[in-house]
């Protein structure tokens, strides 16, 4: 039994695919080394025992910054963004993949044509010079990946979906700690005011007693001056405090999507700086890879990369594909029926790109360059999430050092405050030891807020470094995002 040329073809463009291979390099992950165990000493409550918690802002039992951290969640505008970029990276694997089947087409048209009457060969007498063409059908082509350019271009899609997912991931966990950033601040900013009012309350009875003794002739206008000075030097601080309340506030109304002043209004009665608590599990440097979704997102960008390698390498090979098309052609609309007037073919094409001016293996070394950019990309997101957990954990475990001599401070500027007004008050020292104890108590007791802000801040940074956050959020915001699909 004979066979035609067609089915030969048709059969080696199958085989081909069947046996066809995957140009271009695959992935693997570079080493990044990782130290057995953190180098900054864990003197701040922290434990190896565990990974991070994922909702980590319920350590601080607070519960006005467990309800701002989950309103962000649902109506951050960057977030939203960031959702719609994995939808986005969704449909373009779907785009790639679709290059691997078939694809169908169906078309007509209608035309008013003529021949040219000096046209060579000449037409017979009998042959009309205007004519109507009618015609209807379908196409098909099926390109067949056999060097696998068609496959390494859905991968780096696949990698682009988890870079974008990665990517979402990360403006969590960056936005919940904002979150806690800015009321903590906030917080932080009403103690302060709280401390300077009751200051100035102290400082305006200190005027007021130093004027009566004044008219007494107990002492000089001297120390009334130095008095009401030191009164409007703490008055001077509450406009600035006031300002940094407000300005935290305004923050907050950004990550939530609020308008200005709303935050400001549900937190304008004071509150507690919230708390660290006893223990903060840390984990291992190696688990942190894993965690940190900047870190994976690297990956994922360097994942595509690779793969675009092998879809610039499949452009030196040639192309097969299986073509046909099937339909009606007439010249008469009586005859469109007709089984004369139908047509159709079939068979296997091969195109080969000869000569493209370097063009092929110049994107070649294209891709090459940005998988190499890629990985050293990786390799620095990773060293850069170790250095943010050795920062932090230094930064944390120090500032509760610096907490306990600043509580001594305090103590002590409290009972050099007592004998000086007792002493002042027996004529045993002069006016302006008590003011300079007074000021010293003033900064003293402020600089505690500050520390007390700074650890919570620090614990914040630390658990922003160790990548916690993202985790049991993900499925709430793919649920709550329009158009969102899982």
């Amino acid at each position: 039994m004979k066979i035609s040329i067609t089915v030969r073809l048709t059969l080696m463009s199958v085989l081909l695919a069947v046996c066809g291979c995957t140009v271009g390099p695959d992935y693997h992950r570079p080493a990044v080394p990782a130290n057995p165990s953190w180098s900054s000493p864990l003197q701040g409550g922290e434990t190896n025992a565990g990974p991070v918690d994922a909702a980590w802002w319920k350590s601080f039992h607070d519960a006005e910054l467990e309800a701002l951290i989950n309103r962000s969640a649902q109506s951050n505008l960057t977030l939203r963004i960031a959702t719609a970029r994995v939808r986005e990276a969704r449909a373009q694997r779907e785009i790639a993949a679709a290059a691997e089947g078939p694809s169908l087409g169906s078309g007509g048209s209608f035309s008013r044509n003529r021949f040219s009457q000096e046209g060579f060969p000449p037409l017979p007498p009998s042959v009309p010079l205007d004519f109507n063409l009618y015609r209807a059908g379908f196409d098909a082509s099926w390109e067949i990946d056999v060097f696998g350019g068609t496959r390494r271009s859905v991968q780096a899609a696949e990698a682009g979906i988890m870079a974008a997912e990665f990517n979402r991931d990360d403006v969590l966990r960056s936005l919940f700690g904002e979150v806690a950033r800015n009321y903590i601040v906030a917080r932080a900013f009403q103690r302060r005011l709280e401390i300077a009012r009751k200051n100035i309350e102290a400082q305006t009875e200190i005027v007021r007693r130093t004027q009566d003794r004044r008219q007494a002739g107990l002492t000089t206008e001297l120390d009334v001056q130095q008095a009401t000075a030191l009164l409007a030097a703490t008055e001077a601080q509450v406009p600035a405090l006031e300002t940094g309340f407000q300005n935290a506030t305004f923050q907050l109304d950004v990550l939530l999507g609020e308008p200005p002043g709303k935050v400001r209004a549900e937190i304008s009665s004071a509150g507690v700086i919230p708390s660290a608590p006893p223990q903060v599990p840390v984990g291992l440097p190696s688990d942190l890879l894993q965690r940190r979704p900047d870190v994976r997102r690297a990956e994922s960008e360097l994942v595509a990369a690779t793969a675009r390698i092998g879809v610039a390498k499949a452009d030196l090979f040639p192309r097969f594909s299986l073509t046909g098309a099937a339909g009606l052609e007439s010249i008469s609309a009586s005859d469109w029926w007709t089984a004369g007037s139908r047509f159709w073919s079939a068979g296997p094409t091969v195109t080969w790109p000869v000569f493209q001016s370097g063009r092929i293996r110049a994107n070649i070394r294209v891709q090459n360059a940005r998988q190499e950019q890629a990985a050293a990309g990786y390799e620095q997101t990773a060293l850069t999430a170790f250095a943010d957990v050795e920062q932090a954990l230094t930064a944390y475990a120090k500032e509760q050092l610096r907490h306990e001599a600043l509580a001594r401070s305090v103590q002590a500027d409290q009972q050099a405050l007592n004998l000086a007004n007792d002493l002042y008050g027996h004529d045993l020292t002069d006016f302006l030891r008590v003011l300079s104890s007074e000021r010293s108590l003033y900064e003293s007791e402020d600089a505690v807020v500050q520390n007390e802000q700074n650890i919570a801040l620090n614990l914040v940074a630390l658990y922003k470094a160790l990548g916690g956050g993202w985790e049991n959020k993900t499925n709430l915001i793919l649920s709550a995002a329009p158009n969102a699909s899982p």
